[in-house]
């Protein structure tokens, strides 16, 4: 069974007490009990959900003057009952390619030294071969691994800045980025040796323009159809994925003509406004993105959403109704629920405290009676 990483808070005092505590990280195998300092002792506490698993509830807070922002992470309600801990979550998909790694002792070393030792040249590779090492990132190990979906980071570029991204943040935004950005432009030549290579060796497999490393893919449009027609000149197996946050639907065509057969478009509502405060995009809006995923129902692709829950928001009444207005519309084959790592307080200032929640199951059961509701890529 895969446990949740336990995550004590600083920034807020628990409901029902006034002192602060030190921001701590428990590993997932820390004694679930232990004795307290006090009888009094009380700590805010949070989990940080394993992949497969949909966030229903926020811990409760109070919010200290001067506070820090809390990093990135996605907080759920936890608490403990006799003893147990419980978490409130409910598993919405589950695929072993997901499950949590372990590797021996320079096992992963070994294995990205082997694969850069045969292309050494190449750019993409080095950044795969960084995001496997140094943020555990699964996309980016299959690449090594030769399994499931590989990275294929291809922009260093955005233009949308949103308010937790995990690649690059605001120098005023109270905390860092949890991951380096791609700092230059690969070529097409690179990503489809990368992408060849992975197809040549997993039959089923999905190589993904778009990750978390990087920024808007479809700015650089070109390459990427560039990068398509190259890979199925050598091979047709496999899924060519896009991740994207859709705002440019003139150069997803451009995608989709060159081969595209699946893409991903990134959003945490379909309110305009809810939209425009959490992605702060610089020259598009809510309805390019939707106009792209219209485009690419419309062609053919697969289309998944990657929709970025947060409870209190995804859940609300309104939020609901426009969500469901939209699925009625526009085929789109699986939304996958994600949930947003932020700082719930930073979160609500910004999007606004909800009108109506009407709880994220009563959600999820609203885009299941409309399309699948997973986590995971899936190409069937």
């Amino acid at each position: 069974m895969v446990l949740p990483q336990r995550v004590i808070l600083s920034a807020a005092a628990p409901r029902s007490g006034k002192a602060k505590s030190q921001r701590v990280i428990l590993s997932a195998a820390a004694p679930r009990s232990g004795k307290a300092k006090s009888k009094d002792s009380r700590y805010p506490l949070a989990v940080a959900l394993p992949a497969g698993y949909t966030r229903l509830l926020l811990p409760a807070y109070e919010e200290q003057p001067g506070a820090p922002v809390l990093p990135l992470f996605g907080y759920t309600f936890a608490c403990v009952v006799d003893d147990a801990l419980y978490v409130a979550a409910m598993k919405t998909d589950e695929s072993e390619d997901w499950q949590p790694r372990y590797f021996a002792e320079g096992e992963l070393e070994t294995m990205l030294e082997r694969r850069l030792a045969r292309d050494p040249d190449n750019r993409v590779l080095r950044q795969v071969a960084l995001c496997s090492r140094e943020y555990g990132c699964f996309t980016a190990q299959n690449v090594f691994l030769e399994r499931g979906e590989a990275a294929l980071p291809v922009s260093p570029k955005c233009n949308a800045r949103c308010v937790g991204c995990i690649s690059e943040l605001e120098p005023d935004a109270g905390l860092q980025s949890p991951q380096t950005r791609i700092a230059y432009e690969v070529g097409a030549e690179e990503l489809a040796r990368v992408a060849t290579w992975h197809l040549e060796r997993v039959e089923e497999g999905i190589v993904s323009f778009g990750q978390g490393c990087e920024g808007e893919p479809l700015l650089r449009s070109i390459v990427i159809a560039r990068a398509i027609e190259a890979i199925r000149a050598s091979r047709s197996n496999g899924t060519i994925n896009l991740n994207t946050n859709g705002s440019l639907p003139d150069q997803l065509g451009r995608c989709i003509d060159a081969g595209l057969q699946a893409v991903r478009v990134s959003l945490n509502s379909f309110r305009p406004a809810t939209y425009a405060a959490y992605y702060r995009p610089a020259g598009y809006g809510l309805d390019d993105v939707l106009e792209s995923v219209r485009l690419a129902s419309q062609r053919g692709l697969r289309v998944s959403l990657n929709l970025l829950t947060h409870p209190g928001v995804t859940d609300d009444e309104a939020e609901l109704a426009a969500t469901r207005a939209f699925l009625s519309d526009v085929r789109v084959d699986m939304i996958q629920t994600r949930t947003l790592n932020i700082d719930p307080h930073r979160y609500f200032s910004m999007v606004g405290r909800p009108a109506n929640p009407l709880g994220m199951r009563r959600a999820i059961e609203t885009m299941r009676d409309l399309t699948a509701v997973g986590n995971f890529t899936h190409t069937h």
